[in-house]
């Protein structure tokens, strides 16, 4: 009597228990930062003050600088989309996972749009006594499409490679968004405001990727050279230093015996404001897909371990 052999099947990942609602959490979180960039940064003096004045200072160092952002923001759709595409299709037809790249191109898409849609619907900016152009730049449209597209290709990353992936793509979004203000197209918070744009997007789609198939299982971090700890780290560390040059540049110009006229001040506090705050999502959503995908559920005797794949 021959006995057939079980054939190896998977049982499907289930994202960590509790998950749903920090996903949930962290989604309203976005809609709320949009809410308060926009309040604080558009309908307030203060802010309106502190943002124009970060756009009007960047005067000071566009020569070459500007000249490489002028550059490589002619560039950033180009690059954005074919990064995208590339990674998003290479996993899809490796993996089979046409769904999982229609849910993250669908979000990637509706960034974009709501971007778009909201630069028409919002108000212009009311008069508040700051000269300042009254039409209405949030969010960045540059930078929401170099953010939507890193967040594309960490969303259809395996668990292993997305603290890599996270960081690369944080740190693209990042420049993309430093440029605007180099070569005064957008004020810091039309960068910031994108990010959070971005992120109320892309994180509920990547919760329904999360549920679907096993190949959003890992070992946790420091099993790969794509989850080293290095790429939390990194995006922590240049984020502290931001905010001692961001604290730095705003006590030189506060009120004190010691104040001083501003030339470049605002600028590098709004330097270190989208830095904070792109570095911030970073850590924030590597963080948050790691605790999701880290359930798994233990293989049958007769089961083989998955192949490995980005």
């Amino acid at each position: 009597m021959t006995s057939s052999r079980q054939l190896p099947t998977r049982t499907p990942a289930r994202p960590a228990p509790g998950s749903a609602f920090l996903f949930v959490l962290s989604t309203l979180a976005c809609i709320a930062g949009l809410l308060a960039t926009y309040y604080f940064f558009v309908q307030t003096t203060t802010g309106q003050f502190i943002d124009e004045s970060a756009l009007v200072e960047a005067v000071e160092i566009h020569g070459p600088a500007g000249k490489a952002a002028t550059r490589f923001l002619d560039l950033l759709p180009t690059i954005s989309l074919v990064m995208a595409a590339v990674v998003v299709l290479f996993v899809t037809v490796i993996r089979r996972h046409w769904t999982e790249a229609g849910i993250a191109v669908a979000a990637c898409v509706g960034a974009n749009v709501a971007t778009q849609v909201l630069k028409d619907l919002l108000p212009p900016r009311p008069d508040k006594g700051v000269l300042t152009l009254e039409l209405n730049s949030l969010p960045s449209g540059h930078t929401t499409l170099a953010a939507s597209a890193a967040a594309a290709v960490f969303l259809m990353a395996s668990p292993r490679w997305r603290p890599m992936a996270g960081f690369i793509g944080g740190t693209f979004a990042i420049a993309s968004g430093v440029s605007t203000l180099i070569n005064q197209w957008h004020r810091p918070a039309d960068v910031v405001a994108a990010f959070l744009l971005v992120g109320a997007f892309m994180i509920p789609a990547g919760w329904l990727i999360l549920r679907r198939g096993s190949w959003n299982e890992w070992d946790g971090f420091g099993e790969h050279v794509g989850s080293a700890r290095i790429w939390l780290t990194l995006p922590v560390l240049i984020g502290l230093a931001s905010a001692v040059v961001a604290v730095y540049s705003l006590i030189r110009i506060a009120p004190s015996p010691w104040q001083e006229a501003s030339t470049t001040n605002y600028f590098w506090a709004g330097i270190s404001l989208i830095v904070i705050a792109g570095y911030l999502a970073t850590v924030a959503t590597t963080s948050l897909f790691a605790y999701a995908a880290r359930r798994r559920d233990a293989p049958s005797s007769t089961e083989r371990p998955p192949a490995a794949g980005f």
